[in-house]
């Protein structure tokens, strides 16, 4: 099938060590031999087999004159005009565009197309144009062009100012021009619709498409973000539990938006709007059990540090609890009793526990005491709050840990 590529690339003498030079380009890429007059160095080529096709195309307005051109269709004496004007030592000279052809045209179909883009490159920017095709080397699909083009406009004698193309952002802006970027992306769907209309022309089902900078942006939006372990995990031929909750995410988030999670995202900033909202949801029904858990421990915590710094648990006075949540308050010493007093709450509760300011409050005062007395028998002292924490972790000689964060 064919493949769409276009690429770009600019010479300049501020690249590498001694710069790139037009002159040496043209002559690698048509084959030939070219002395540059501005250093005397020669660029020979000659020997190279693979050139189908080479030929230079000047703005048709210049061409249909055709009067003073003829040094513009010597491709020695144009790269060395074009070396000649420019002064500074960091100068773009020359741009290259490198073009993919389908390999399913005849070669005076490659032909035809290349011309016929070049021709436009040169009338939109009013100047030369030097185009080369290239055979296949090592895959035999692999047909393709090389246009260099001058980075100024060409007249009747020589080379004028800069192409549009060449010019600053604040320039183009100064000059009512859409941005570079814009600018870039006409071409490449410009060559797109070129290359479509060639190969409908010589009844070939293949096609090649173009997707613009925004669409791509939107295509990724698209697609759910996985860890690197999920991807891993996945690309093994494993399941991997995060990347198939991060995709339910996705799909919710698309569902929301009333868009099909099959088309790519159009929406834009607000798809990461979408994306925490549906989090957020996804954490009120239960799915983020563990972290609902951790902030009620935090605040039972926070809560017995405020209330009972420096005072005793006993000042406190304790509200009256219900029978059935005080018989299990008298028989927890274990493990065990928390988690079936946390299971009958859950049960009477829709599923989740949730207790009241005060609740919080009593069953922190009951904790402390009991800790404090465990602690007593012990021997152990509760001078700061740092001596508690480690006794609360320590293992008892009875095999149990007293527990008094809920």
């Amino acid at each position: 099938m064919a493949i769409y590529y276009l690429g770009m690339k600019t010479f300049s003498r501020s690249s590498g060590k001694r710069g790139s030079r037009a002159t040496s380009g043209a002559a690698y890429r048509a084959g030939e031999r070219i002395r540059d007059e501005r250093t005397g160095a020669v660029y020979d080529h000659h020997r190279r087999r693979d050139v189908l096709h080479k030929e230079i195309v000047l703005p048709a307005q210049l061409a249909r004159a055709g009067r003073g051109m003829d040094w513009a269709g010597n491709r020695a004496a144009l790269w060395n005009a074009a070396e000649r004007a420019e002064l500074r030592k960091n100068a773009r000279v020359a741009r290259e565009f490198v073009i993919g052809l389908p390999h399913e045209l005849s070669h005076e179909q490659r032909t035809a197309l290349t011309r016929r883009f070049a021709q436009e490159i040169a009338d939109r920017y009013r100047n030369a144009v030097d185009l080369a095709i290239h055979a296949p080397r090592g895959d035999a699909r692999n047909f393709h062009a090389h246009l260099l083009a001058t980075t100024r406009e060409i007249t009747a004698d020589g080379l004028g100012p800069k192409t549009t193309l060449e010019l600053s952002g604040t320039e183009r802006h100064r000059r009512g021009l859409p941005r570079w970027r814009e600018e870039t992306s006409a071409i490449r769907e410009r060559w797109a619709t070129l290359a479509n209309e060639a190969l409908e022309k010589a009844h070939v089902a293949a096609r090649v498409s173009y997707w613009s900078p925004e669409a791509v942006r939107a295509q990724q939006r698209s697609r759910p973000r996985l860890p690197m372990a999920a991807f891993r995990i996945e690309r093994r031929g494993g399941r991997s539990f995060i990347g198939e909750r991060i995709r339910a995410q996705q799909r919710m988030m698309l569902e929301r938006a009333g868009r099909d999670p099959s088309t790519p995202a159009t929406r834009g900033p607000s798809v990461g709007a979408e994306a925490a909202h549906t989090r957020l949801t996804l954490a009120r029904t239960g799915t983020n059990r563990l972290g609902q858990l951790w902030n009620q421990t935090r605040e039972i915590w926070g809560a017995l540090r405020s209330r009972f710094r420096g005072r005793e648990p006993t000042q406190i006075p304790a509200r009256a609890a219900e029978p059935a949540r005080e018989t299990v308050w008298q028989n927890e010493g274990s493990e065990g009793a928390t988690r079936e007093l946390r299971a009958r709450q859950g049960r009477e509760r829709g599923g989740v526990p949730v207790l009241s300011p005060d609740e919080r409050a009593q069953a922190a005062a009951r904790a402390w005491l009991r800790y404090r007395e465990a602690a007593q028998s012990h021997g152990s002292t509760l001078e700061s709050d740092r001596a508690l924490e480690q006794d609360h972790t320590k293992t008892r000689e009875d095999g149990r840990d007293y527990d008094f964060s809920l």
